[in-house]
């Protein structure tokens, strides 16, 4: 710096470098004071919850094996379109997505009886996907950020298990779980304690139309 001796020009840089390093820290630690505060305002997930015993209801992109006793070639193996409709042999354009299985079976005898007597069907589900309000959602720091088909009984580890885990820069205990069963209600969640340290208190049960929000870590 012109018009300093080397004294004065070491006495600048050094308050120089403080500064900027009073300035980081601040700023780090306003950082860590937002991120905290955003986790104390969500209470922490019931671990249990009373949801209620559903039939599985099929979805766009199931997997259909329908079977016609004594009518082989009626029978067929057929996937849900996207607009949740199935087209099986003398049978167009029926919907599927939203119903449980044993409805649709007797759907489809209905309309087959137009054509052969007393027909008898029976539909099994694969690749099970289920109607997208069922499915739980995980997004953000996850491995493999997906939609997952509920199952009874399900919990957060069951999600994240189905998911590959979260990324090395997953802010883990900051995730927030938000239950649309509960319209919008937000409920945070300890997935590195869970995951990381084996704390089986931080597993909690899901519902279907459950969010989770993994968020990245600062640090």
């Amino acid at each position: 710096m012109k018009g300093l001796d080397s004294r004065d020009q070491a006495f600048t840089q050094t308050t120089v470098v403080r500064t900027a390093a009073r300035w980081l820290a601040l700023f780090s630690a306003a950082i860590m004071a937002t991120a905290c505060s955003s986790l104390a305002s969500h209470p922490p997930a019931p671990r249990v919850v009373d949801a209620p015993a559903q039939r599985y209801k099929i979805g766009p992109l199931d997997t259909l094996n329908i079977v016609v006793w004594r009518n082989p070639e009626l029978s067929s193996t057929v996937t849900v379109r996207p607009d949740g409709f199935i087209s099986t042999p003398l049978v167009e354009d029926m919907q599927a997505a939203g119903r449980n299985p044993a409805d649709l079976s007797r759907d489809v005898e209905k309309a087959l009886a137009k054509y052969i007597r007393d027909p008898v069907v029976s539909i099994v589900v694969g690749g099970f996907q289920g109607i997208y309000s069922d499915q739980i959602r995980i997004v953000g720091e996850a491995a493999k950020p997906q939609a997952v088909p509920y199952r009874q009984n399900m919990t957060i580890l069951d999600v994240m298990i189905q998911v590959g885990g979260m990324t090395d820069f997953a802010d883990g205990n900051g995730a927030v779980l938000i239950r649309g069963a509960e319209s919008g209600k937000q409920y945070s969640v300890r997935l590195k304690d869970l995951l990381k340290r084996g704390d089986i208190a931080a597993n909690v049960a899901v519902m279907p139309g459950d969010i989770i929000i993994v968020p990245q870590s600062w640090f």
